[in-house]
């Protein structure tokens, strides 16, 4: 099992690559309250995209977030470090995402 703080770390892995994608996507129409639930640790991070980038990463749970993913620690590290599938992590209930499909549509370019 992954500790918080690897968790923490690799969402901050992930809103550098995002932030990155950003840039070569070009402007992305995402602005939206994003949190992240670990389901084994019960912890939770919430941040914010804007333009396509992840900002104010933080502890704590966001209830009017627009895009929410649950993972089990040792599930979000391996999808942020390439190791785990996003379609088929999701297509198997592996990993939960709760958002507007449009909005998927967008996140998976900046991914």
């Amino acid at each position: 099992m992954a500790t918080v703080d690897e968790c923490r770390d690799a969402l901050h892995q992930l809103a550098a690559r995002m932030d990155a994608n950003a840039e070569a996507a070009g402007k992305v129409d995402l602005d939206r309250p994003l949190a992240c639930s670990i389901s084994d640790l019960g912890v939770a991070f919430h941040g914010q995209l804007v333009g396509g980038r992840l900002i104010d990463l933080t502890d704590g749970d966001n209830p009017k977030a627009k895009i929410r993913l649950t993972a089990t620690s040792d599930d979000l590290v391996a999808l942020i470090d390439g190791k785990l599938d996003l379609a088929r992590a999701f297509m198997s209930g592996q990993i939960k995402i709760s958002a507007n499909p449009f909005d998927l549509l967008k996140l998976r370019k900046l991914m």
